[in-house]
């Protein structure tokens, strides 16, 4: 059972939900399951789960029950313990799925097999040779009582708790034009040998012909069953990034203890454990490298598509690639802790909710099957009370049962969320539903964190500047970096992690004679000659006092460099912008967003950011209580405010906003507070949520307009007479396929390409 914490009085506990065939199933579960006293529910139509919010005092199978009244199955998830004793339970849902999907393509195949030659002898008079209808009745009568069986268990279902479905309207125009050629066949003279039926696209345009509508009989169940299956193929595309995720999760893992190795289940690893990776393999959860360096690939899990240097001491998270040698892990998080495992959790919480366009949608299902069924009768009463003959009656009436269709208003919204979600995962973007996806659409102003949000969050190196005729900046870098080796000041550490990456992977010389400097710096032999790292003085030479009024101005703490006695360059040292900034919050602008940076940093670094990035609306020395109220003031003018932040003190500005989006670097606590979490912890991916966010929501609007236009123009249509039965059944199964097939479309969307900087 999976059951949520309990907030404010109530659980969550989602149900996986069998039978549903449109939207006006899921609007039936869901009243029944709100018919219990303090339950709410929301039911996705495309994964057929449930998720339903309840007081602790209802049990969980109380809620079996109830959607079991209402004439579906239900079960609850396995307990990952018992999911994990009897099998993987990915790969037994996937076999399940399978078999459902050989078993309705075995069905579809069969059907097609005894539907075709009827459809063809029916439409092609000169193919209609001497007996041909008693044969295409042979052929058809399998079609009814075998291939169309499921629509008439579900209608019948639904007539045993007083409910109509999409399934109601099937069998209903299977059942209507079967009894109708029957009657014309035996009785009406259609069964006359030599008998010839000329098949016209607009019923009614051969009067005198026999009625016999065998072709829509067979044609019916034969292009639902066809437009189920292609649609369930295409509703299991949309899910392929969440079944990605949960491939990416080890199923072994080779400990490492006492000097030996020993393989085991991955739900048997534990925190604190040492694990090994080899090249080529997938990390098995997080942890922190303890021996060994290498490059990991992070972008199946982040989306970020170089791959990152790790070393003893660095994070790793579960699902990376190991690039390159041999690894030792100590685990930091296991099973649902890691970050595999929220990102795949933010994924499915995301894919449960609905948008407002949809529960709308929903409601209007509620009273489609009843209201079609009422047209129906309707349409044959009229033609029949104004003198019409039975047969041009029966076929309107049947025509207006199979072209309704309340499938694609079921399928607008949640076949496009999952795919958006899906691909949203892909690229680094995790939304928790659809409220944060129309938040991101309407978002008109950011407050934007500097201090490991804009910036990196840790001291590095900015800028080197040289003295003409003097070492180059790579060889200053190599001296400076050389004699920091001995020191444990910030400064020093972030001038050697600089030095040793810049050039790729130099090394180092070794130091000598190596000296603290008292308040001043530190100083050393390297290579022959003296090196000092010092804080510089007053006389300085041009080009490095220039950088040093630079370096102050933009609040950074300079370092100068001397050789053998000579200034020969400073080095500014500082928390220095994170690479994309610039080009998302000019991103962001472009997409009519105004950026705001709001930090609790000195007015000097925040308006040497603001400067860097092109931000004019600058707040500093804000604390967390004045970064809420700035939120609220920006409401209060009309902005559609988001917050992005990473750390403790931004949860407060996050939880106020409109939106909330933490940088998936950041802290458990900014995650736990935002709607929209950055997996890749670049800035960048903001502008990406933006945009899709909006195709997204256009996408649903496209759905929902094609949706509800079709049936408004398709029905009367059918009403008046104008649609073929046989037509009508093929256009309610391409409307569903339409949907789906425009939703897919975002599985292959991407971002818009950035604008070079122009310096």
């Amino acid at each position: 059972m999976d059951t949520g914490p309990v907030t404010s009085g109530t659980v969550t506990t989602d149900l996986t939900v069998g039978g549903m065939t449109c939207a006006a199933c899921v609007n039936r579960v869901e009243k029944k399951l709100g018919r219990l006293e303090g339950v709410t529910a929301s039911v996705n139509l495309a994964t057929g789960r449930a998720r339903v919010e309840h007081p602790p005092d209802i049990a969980a199978e109380e809620l079996v029950a109830a959607v079991v009244k209402a004439g579906y199955t239900a079960e609850l998830p396995k307990p990952p313990r018992k999911a994990k004793a009897e099998g993987d339970d990915e790969e037994t849902a996937d076999t399940a799925g399978a078999e459902a999907s050989r078993q309705d393509r075995n069905r579809l195949l069969v059907t097609a097999l005894l539907a075709v030659p009827v459809l063809v002898v029916s439409m092609v008079p000169a193919l209609q040779f001497r007996n041909w209808q008693w044969l295409c009745f042979a052929l058809t009568a399998p079609v009814v009582f075998w291939s169309a069986w499921p629509f008439h268990v579900r209608a019948l279902r639904g007539l045993r708790h007083s409910s109509a479905t999409m399934d109601t309207l099937v069998s209903l125009g299977v059942v209507a034009s079967f009894l109708w050629s029957t009657y014309a066949l035996f009785l009406g003279g259609a069964g006359e040998p030599g008998m010839e039926m000329a098949f016209s696209l607009v019923p009614g345009a051969s009067p005198d012909a026999p009625a016999i509508y065998l072709e829509a009989t067979v044609s019916v169940p034969l292009f639902v069953l066809a437009g189920r299956f292609l649609e369930a193929r295409a509703r299991s595309g949309t899910g392929e990034a969440l079944r990605s995720l949960a491939r990416l999760t080890a199923k072994e893992v080779s400990l490492h203890e006492n000097g030996s190795e020993r393989l085991v289940p991955i739900e048997e690893l534990t925190t604190g454990q040492v694990f090994m990776v080899r090249p080529g393999e997938r990390v098995a959860t997080d942890g922190e490298v303890v021996q060994g360096s290498s490059a990991v690939d992070l972008s199946l899990v982040t989306g970020e598509s170089e791959p990152v240097e790790v070393a003893p001491g660095s994070a790793v998270v579960g699902g990376a690639v190991n690039a390159g040698g041999l690894l030792l892990v100590r685990a930091t998080a296991v099973g649902a802790d890691t970050q595999l495992a929220r990102i795949a959790q933010l994924v499915t919480d995301a894919q449960a909710g609905k948008a407002k366009a949809q529960r709308l949608a929903d409601t209007v299902a509620g009273f489609f099957v009843p209201v079609v069924l009422a047209l129906a009768v309707t349409t044959l009463g009229f033609w029949l009370g104004a003198g019409a003959d039975a047969q041009p009656a029966i076929t309107a009436c049947v025509a207006v049962l199979v072209v309704a269709c309340p499938c694609a208003l079921g399928l607008a919204t949640p076949t496009a969320l999952m795919a958006a979600t899906g691909r949203g995962a892909q690229i680094g973007v995790l939304v928790r539903g659809p409220q944060a996806l129309e938040g991101l659409q309407h978002l008109d102003a950011v407050v934007l964190d500097k201090t490991g949000t804009l910036t990196s969050g840790h001291m590095s190196v900015a800028r080197v500047t040289t003295v003409p005729d003097g070492p180059d900046e790579a060889t200053v870098l190599r001296l400076a970096g050389a004699v920091e080796q001995g020191s444990e000041h910030p400064l020093g550490r972030a001038i050697v992690a600089y030095a040793r990456k810049e050039p790729a992977g130099q090394r180092l010389p070794e130091v000598r004679d190596f000296r603290a400097l008292t308040g001043r710096g530190v100083s050393g032999l390297v290579e022959g000659g003296r090196v000092e790292v010092l804080a510089p003085g007053d006389d300085l030479p041009r080009p490095l006092a220039d950088a040093l009024a630079a370096a102050e101005t933009a609040a950074r703490t300079p370092v100068l460099v001397r050789v053998d006695g000579v200034d020969q360059a400073l080095i500014e040292v500082g928390d220095v912008v994170r690479p994309g900034s610039f080009r998302a919050v000019d991103r962001l602008r472009r997409l009519g967003v105004r950026p705001v940076l709001a930090t609790g940093d000195r007015e000097a670094p925040a308006r040497a950011v603001a400067d860097a990035l092109g931000i004019d609306d600058v707040h500093a020395r804000r604390s967390p209580e004045d970064k809420a109220r700035l939120v609220e003031d920006l409401r209060e003018q009309g902005y559609r405010v988001a917050v992005v932040g990473d750390g403790v003190n931004d949860a407060a500005a996050l939880a106020g906003a409109d939106l909330g989006i933490a940088m998936g670097s950041g802290t458990d606590v900014a995650i736990t507070a935002a709607d929209v979490t950055l997996a890749r912890g670049n800035i960048d991916a903001l502008a990406d949520a933006v945009e899709l966010a909006r195709r997204t929501l256009g996408t649903i609007r496209v759905n929902l307009v094609w949706a509800f236009g079709y049936n408004v123009v398709t029905v009367p249509l059918a009403m008046v007479g104008l649609l073929n039965p046989m037509v009508a059944a093929a256009a309610m199964s391409v409307s569903s396929l339409l949907v789906v097939g425009n939703s897919l479309r975002l599985r292959t969307w991407q971002p818009s390409a950035p604008r070079r900087r122009v310096r």
